[in-house]
């Protein structure tokens, strides 16, 4: 059962979302650490989301004015994040050993920006509560808090591994992408994400409203 509930993790993050864009943008511009640290970054957000259902905190994230602002939170993180994308794809990007260290972001930058990204993106929200809910309804009804626990440290280490994962094929990968491709990819994943965040206004708009009409 403890693996069911990982390949679960793992099928929650699989899906290819802000984070993941984000993810092997960061890996291929700043290798292995980058990579990770979004992902970790992701995976404190996730944490957070799991402990508001784990503990019945949910139902005051899914009232319409919550919704509302965390799609307006969402919308602007992801256009910000977007536009730094496609304005670093204009610098040289070095995949060498010897490149310049003011040329890659941080580590802590990698870990806020993943972490703002899954925070602040609503399907996630929807994804943790629809998902990890309906499972810690059932299992919490079935077999007790503590059992709940156990398997939602399986569901925490499927994300892990996912992330993991994903961090270590990108760094493996970029030897292999040229400076001019990287800045290219630069530019797709800074639209990607911007797409998301125009996706996210416009739920934002939506919800307004339906908030003004009621």
């Amino acid at each position: 059962m403890w693996f069911s509930y990982m390949l679960l993790g793992i099928s929650l993050s699989a899906p290819v979302g802000p984070v993941n864009v984000a993810q092997i943008k960061a890996g291929l511009r700043g290798g292995f650490w980058n990579a990770w640290f979004v992902g970790i970054g992701a995976m404190c957000a996730d944490a957070v989301f799991m402990l508001l259902i784990y503990f019945g905190a949910a139902a005051y994230v899914t009232t319409p004015l919550a919704k509302l602002s965390i799609w307006v939170l969402g919308c602007g993180v992801l256009l910000k994040l977007g536009y730094d994308s496609i304005r670093d794809a204009r610098t040289v990007i070095d995949t060498g050993d010897t490149g310049s260290p003011a040329r890659k972001v941080s580590v802590g930058s990698s870990f806020l920006s993943g972490f703002l990204i899954a925070i602040a993106n609503p399907m996630n929200i929807v994804f943790w509560i629809g998902i990890y809910g309906s499972v810690m309804t059932k299992t919490l009804e079935s077999s007790g808090n503590g059992q709940a626990l156990w398997l939602s440290c399986a569901i925490f280490a499927g994300v892990c591994l996912w992330d993991f994962t994903v961090s270590l094929l990108v760094h493996l990968s970029r030897r292999a992408v040229s400076p001019r491709l990287m800045q290219w990819i630069s530019i797709v994943a800074g639209w990607s994400l911007i797409g998301f965040g125009v996706y996210f206004g416009y739920s934002a708009i939506q919800h307004t409203v339906l908030l003004l009409r009621g």
